[in-house]
């Protein structure tokens, strides 16, 4: 049991260990002039900072602002981008028609557009949350596709000999057998919803963690802005967190 137990996290541990190495490696580094610490703190002032910047600076009000439009971005992307690729993969024309252009819509800087979805939405949450959800939609949209068409064979013809419907195919071969290719596409999703948010809430100067980072930056207040930084990562590891806890819920396993 305890061999067992060590087993189970040891992952966890060689990653934390890594980090510390890191920090430490980085800390000498700077103390010893090899990186210039008007870029980068040293780290031990960036965790002093933490207590500062949680008191004085209302963190945790703007940790959950920002948490929420990524939040709110996340389940939008996820509900439309996952609807959206099962419309196209059931419709060969708008597949071929549309595939091209969600790709396309990928690699956009749709970031530089906020000045539009400004105009759009006015200088409010919205906004952020807008530009969260179309930046991260075609990952969801592509990959629900490939998901479904990556189907095996096999698994189909296994339901057409029990006589199932369309529908039937669907819900209890295609969509279990994509989901773990729909997750990766939402995993995606949320890396580009997050850094849009946090990135548009900077540009905007209105909102959470982006806002914050924006401000102490002008201050030239550097280790709070690194430890404003380390709540963005806060927010990315709880989405992933609640995500893999999803999915493990979704697709038990034997």
């Amino acid at each position: 049991m305890t061999t067992q137990r060590t087993a189970r996290y040891t992952p966890q541990l060689v990653g934390a260990g890594s980090l510390l190495a890191f920090l430490a490696v980085l800390e000498l580094l700077i103390r010893a002039g090899v990186i210039t610490r008007f870029i980068v703190p040293p780290p031990s002032e960036i965790i002093a900072s933490l207590g500062r910047v949680m008191v004085e600076e209302h963190v945790l009000t703007r940790f959950l602002l920002t948490f929420g439009e990524c939040l709110a971005a996340g389940i939008m992307l996820t509900v439309v981008g996952v609807a959206t690729g099962v419309l196209m993969h059931r419709y060969r024309l708008l597949q071929q028609a549309c595939e091209t252009w969600v790709a396309a819509m990928a690699s956009a800087p749709i970031v530089l557009a906020y000045p539009l979805f400004m105009v759009i939405f006015g200088r409010n949450a919205l906004t952020i949350i807008m530009m969260g959800f179309f930046a991260a939609l075609p990952p969801v949209i592509l990959k629900t596709i490939e998901g479904i068409a990556g189907t095996r064979r096999v698994l189909l013809n296994v339901g057409r000999s029990f006589k199932l419907t369309p529908a039937q195919q669907f819900w209890k071969i295609q969509f279990p057998a994509a989901l773990p290719t729909i997750f990766v596409g939402i995993r995606l999703g949320l890396i580009f919803a997050l850094i849009n948010v946090v990135g548009v809430e900077f540009l905007i100067n209105f909102g959470g963690l982006g806002q914050l980072i924006n401000e102490l930056a002008e201050r030239y207040d550097l280790p709070g802005t690194y430890a404003s930084i380390v709540f963005v990562i806060l927010v990315s590891v709880l989405f992933f967190m609640s995500l893999e806890k999803a999915e493990r819920w979704l697709r038990p396993v034997d």
